[in-house]
C-alpha cells in the first residue's frame, strides 16, 4: 500500500499566468503549469535528455523541451512529438485558499 501526502509546494500567488515554474516539492524536482484557471504537475525533468522542463515553452497543455523540442501533455505527461517517447510522472494538484498543493507518494 502507497502513502499519499498532500505536500504544501508554494503560495497561489507565486503562480506564473499561463506559464511553468519549477519547485522543489519533498526533495523532488516538480514542473507547476497553470493553463487558463487548471494546475498540473510534472516531473521538471525531460525524459529524453537531461533539461529542466520549467526552461522550456509552454503552449496550451503542451511543454516543449528547451533542449530537444520534444512535447509532453502537462495534464498527463504523456509524451506529444517526437523525439520523447517516455511519459513524464504527473502528479495531483489541488488549491487550497491561498496555498498549492502536490500529491507526493
Amino acid at each position: 500500500m502507497s502513502n499519499t501526502n498532500w505536500v504544501d509546494a508554494l503560495s497561489a500567488d507565486e503562480l506564473p499566468t499561463d506559464d511553468v515554474l519549477g519547485v522543489v516539492v519533498a526533495g523532488k524536482d516538480i514542473a507547476l503549469y497553470t493553463v487558463g484557471d487548471a494546475v498540473y504537475a510534472t516531473d521538471n525533468t525531460c525524459t529524453h535528455g537531461q533539461a529542466r522542463l520549467c526552461d522550456g515553452f509552454l503552449d496550451g497543455h503542451e511543454i516543449e523541451c528547451p533542449l530537444h523540442q520534444g512535447k509532453f501533455d502537462v495534464r498527463n505527461g504523456q509524451p506529444t512529438c517526437a523525439p520523447v517517447t517516455e511519459a513524464l510522472r504527473s502528479y495531483p494538484v489541488k488549491v487550497d485558499g491561498q496555498r498549492v498543493y502536490v500529491q507526493i507518494d
